[in-house]
């Protein structure tokens, strides 16, 4: 019952973020057209701020590089086999936004807000859960700016090496490595801002989420089977599939079960920033991101059964 209560909280803190973005939008003080500059901010400023601030919370050991290396190469081989088998089903509906938006639905958790405090619950034993939570997000941005761009757009394009090195999540790592590797924290006044920009993300993600909802009719929530099929996919098939193959793999067990964790969380709002920025499927994102993160309250304690 503990981890229902953890998924419980989260959900409900999650869910009174979103409530002001709602009303102002509703109130006309925050016109539709103003999201994308929300989001905007959140993608270049507030999460590469949030990136380097996670790097410098754990200690670096050398005898964990290359149990680091395996759970970054296996973060992002799962997400990018996950993104690739989808956007071959969906293949024949690649002209439907609403099935280019569910492609990285199903692919892309909540790592940060819901995953964070997740970790730190269920692993009290584990600190490294929670840099590891910031590697899995560095890998999910990654796949954001370049093959899911070029999944909501339709451009390849964005699949390109000036894609993969200049964006916003690529350009933070140049500072939050080097920090993290030597064991140094941002100094003073630097540190406190960076912190506090970082901090930011998760009240951001809601507001968007509150401001696009409110742009959408109620009945759009809860009459399109899409959105449940992505949600169960997303919470329920993709972490079983990620269980099988952490079970083979060598790492440490708490490794495996911080994999496992982050992959049960629902879907992340980045999914609805990246909509928001590239001007596609806007209201579809926020629909998903709202429903998978009412429906984990069943589903994440239920797959902490297997943990």
């Amino acid at each position: 019952m503990s981890n229902f209560f953890i998924a419980l909280t989260a959900v409900l803190t999650m869910l009174l973020y979103a409530v002001p973005g709602y009303i102002a939008v509703r109130a006309k003080a925050i016109k539709p057209d103003a999201i994308q500059a929300f989001a905007w901010f959140l993608m270049y400023i507030a999460s590469p701020c949030l990136s380097i601030y996670t790097f410098t919370k754990p200690d670096f050991h050398p005898d964990k590089l290359g149990s680091l290396g395996i759970f970054t190469l296996t973060a992002l081989l799962l997400q990018t086999a996950v993104l690739g088998a989808f956007f071959l089903l969906f293949r024949k509906k690649k002209d439907d936004v609403r099935y280019r938006i569910a492609n990285l639905a199903v692919c892309f958790g909540n790592c940060a807000f819901m995953g964070v405090p997740l970790l730190e619950a269920l692993l009290p034993d584990y600190p490294d859960a929670v840099m590891l939570s910031a590697v899995f997000a560095v890998t999910m941005n990654l796949l954001g700016w370049t093959a899911g761009s070029a999944i909501i757009t339709g451009d390849k394009s964005y699949i390109s090496l000036k894609k993969i090195l200049l964006n916003p999540t690529t350009l933070s790592l140049p500072i939050a490595l080097p920090l993290y590797f030597t064991n140094t924290d941002l100094p003073g006044m630097l540190g406190s801002s960076v912190e506090l920009l970082g901090k930011m993300t998760t009240p951001l993600c809601m507001l968007i989420i509150g401001m696009r909802l409110a742009t959408t009719k109620p009945k759009t929530l809860i009459n399109d089977p899409l959105q449940y099929i992505t949600v169960a996919v997303k919470q329920l098939l993709v972490p079983l599939l990620c269980l099988a193959v952490v079970t083979v793999l060598p790492m440490e067990q708490p490794m495996k079960q911080t994999l496992f964790i982050i992959f049960c969380c629902p879907t992340a709002s980045v999914v609805l920033n990246f909509a928001e920025l590239l001007g596609q499927g806007q209201k579809q994102a926020a629909r998903v991101v709202l429903l998978g993160t009412l429906l984990c309250v069943a589903t994440v304690p239920l797959m902490m059964l297997f943990l």
